[in-house]
């Protein structure tokens, strides 16, 4: 496997009929996804957050490999956006997600999003910070939901040419459906949001003691090259940092929790020093709501409000900003 890697958008060619297509920086929508060929077979792993970038991934991937002129599969990581509203071009190949994936992709389509470029104005804080981490980098006019048209949940294995591809379900975690593409062979894993890269992730679902558990099998296996669903190519190393987050944001919470903090107080009272180097930290709101309804918090039950989460993330965004101003 070549590891000279380097973090700018687009095609990366990692050895062995593996290659990771990149988005920098990584933050909101900005996904990563990928592409297993052998034998002149492929197997696409997500597409992006619309249909143009999909559709450049796609032209990228055609240029540099024949075999991918004709994906022979697609799977989708779990049921956010930015790993699925690109499908629509590869509508009729066979595409793949988790049962619990593929039922969540209408919570959120791309019409929401669309709506919200033309209302965010309306909106509020929530609104405002949308369309500055999101709303205004991509178009969502338009996008046709494209669902997943093969479903599995546990585990499923594939072939790409003489290479076994174990999709395995290890959600609910940052979602409800979340699947991670291992190639045992290759030592590679493509993890989707299983991991964020140097950021703080979304917990819109958890329990995060599953998540970590998720982690621990990851770190179980011979891995050389770790595709990850935000942020720059990693190994292990980049699976284990993050692990150590995830366990250190659950016990932090947990005393906020004992000490009879709400969710919110948590989450601004938590040190962050020791992932300063962590981006999207406005995401502490979410990530400490799924801690207190993994404890049993009654504020804190079902999936999270988005416009609520966003109004939180977005006070404490433009408070930094102004902070920066001073």
């Amino acid at each position: 496997m070549k590891k000279n890697w380097t973090y700018t958008k687009g095609l990366h060619d990692l050895g062995n009929g593996h290659f990771a297509y990149l988005m920098p920086d990584g933050s909101w929508g900005w996904s990563n996804a990928g592409l297993v060929e052998d034998g002149g077979q492929t197997l696409l792993v997500d597409t992006l957050f619309d249909v143009k970038l999909t559709r450049e991934m796609l032209d990228a991937m055609r240029r540099a490999v024949p075999a991918a002129a004709s994906i022979g599969a697609l799977v989708n990581t779990h049921a956010n956006g930015d790993h699925f509203f690109g499908n629509e071009l590869l509508e009729g190949r066979r595409i793949i997600a988790s049962k619990a994936a593929a039922e969540d992709m209408n919570i959120r389509p791309p019409a929401q999003y669309a709506a919200w470029q033309k209302q965010w104005e309306t909106m509020g804080v929530a609104g405002r910070f949308w369309y500055e981490v999101m709303g205004r980098h991509f178009d969502f006019q338009g996008i046709r939901l494209t669902l997943p048209n093969e479903t599995f949940s546990g585990e499923m294995r594939l072939q790409v040419g003489d290479k076994e591809v174990r999709l395995i379900e290890v959600g609910p975690a940052h979602t409800r459906g979340d699947v991670i593409v291992y190639v045992p062979q290759d030592r590679v894993v493509y993890t989707g949001d299983m991991l964020f890269n140097s950021a703080h992730p979304a917990i819109w679902s958890g329990p995060v003691a599953n998540w970590i558990r998720a982690c621990d099998l990851m770190l179980s296996w011979d891995l050389e090259v770790v595709v990850p669903g935000h942020g720059a190519l990693t190994d292990q190393s980049g699976i284990r940092e993050f692990r150590d987050y995830l366990a250190y944001v659950r016990a932090e919470a947990r005393k906020c929790f004992d000490a009879g903090m709400s969710f919110v107080q948590a989450a601004d009272a938590i040190s962050l020093d020791p992932w300063a180097h962590f981006a999207e930290d406005e995401r502490m709101y979410i990530n400490v709501y799924a801690c207190y309804r993994e404890f049993g918090a009654k504020d804190a039950g079902g999936t999270p409000d988005i416009l609520r989460m966003l109004e939180l993330m977005g006070g404490k965004h433009f408070r930094k900003q102004e902070a920066g101003k001073q």
